[in-house]
């Protein structure tokens, strides 16, 4: 039941940072808190995935500063969350056999992550009176909590 809950999380991670999610559960197999040897997401642990993913999470957290960064909601950068959510979601769960739960359950997080992480960082952000330290909390929040899933889900 725990792994159902982390699969959840993960996909929530991926609402907030799409690119946070999948380096979690790279590191998190790198290290060998995911035991995926033998199953097709395998490669997760590799290091060219740990430090593509790794880039990626950066660049993301760099982006999202910007000012013409569009909004989570429109449906690029939607999508990109739910797919992320439902892959990182998906690799959690492979171990356990439930791969398809793990996606599905991955993406239901990510949606839940897009809409209630743009509420929570628009309302932070109208209290600050400015988008950034909103923002610095909200990957401060990413961070930590897919550190925590990760690690708490081995």
């Amino acid at each position: 039941m725990a792994l159902y809950v982390f699969a959840l999380l993960i996909g929530v991670i991926a609402g907030l940072r799409a690119m946070t999610a999948p380096a979690a559960v790279s590191w998190a197999a790198r290290l060998g808190w995911l035991p995926l040897a033998g199953w097709p997401l395998a490669w997760l642990g590799g290091l060219t995935a740990v430090l593509i993913f790794t880039v990626l999470a950066a660049l993301e957290l760099v982006s999202d500063q910007l000012p013409q960064t569009p909004s989570r909601k429109v449906p690029i950068q939607f999508g990109t969350r739910i797919a992320a959510g439902a892959f990182s979601g998906a690799a959690l769960m492979m171990p356990s056999g439930h791969w398809l739960r793990g996606a599905v359950i991955g993406a239901v997080g990510a949606v839940i992550g897009t809409l209630g992480g743009a509420e929570v960082r628009g309302r932070l952000a109208a209290r600050f009176g400015a988008d950034r330290p909103a923002a610095l909390i909200e990957d401060a929040i990413a961070i930590g909590g897919a550190f925590a899933i990760v690690a708490l889900a081995r």
